[in-house]
């Protein structure tokens, strides 16, 4: 059984998680990220594929040219379970080893407001 996460809980992960956002009504978190170039965000994306396979738990996710839009929910739970937390640590450190390999420019945090584009 998958337990969702709730008000402090999520909160207190999201403190360790810097540029992540509560939306949907918290039933997910949402980070952009901003790289040198198209290289290096399909990299970044590759390294998240091969973790979310393993995981079983699958990023929705948007890549345009070196942008990278990730939002993370567990569809199962409605919600945001620990599944989502682990998964955006991870991301989290492949964005750190991204900036070494991309001419040490840093992934940025975009606008996390949604925007429905379709």
């Amino acid at each position: 059984m998958i337990t969702t996460l709730f008000g402090h809980q999520v909160t207190a992960a999201l403190e360790n998680l810097t540029g992540w956002a509560l939306i949907q009504d918290g039933r997910a978190i949402r980070k952009d990220f901003e790289f040198k170039d198209f290289e290096a965000s399909w990299a970044f994306m590759n390294r998240i594929a091969m973790t979310a396979e393993k995981m079983n738990h699958h990023p929705d996710w948007r890549n345009v040219y070196n942008r990278v839009e990730i939002t993370l929910t567990t569809h199962d739970a409605d919600g945001i379970t620990t599944k989502d937390i682990t998964l955006a640590e991870k991301i989290e450190s492949y964005a750190g080893d991204a900036l070494t390999e991309a001419d040490n420019k840093a992934p940025t945090s975009l606008n996390t407001e949604v925007s429905d584009c379709e």
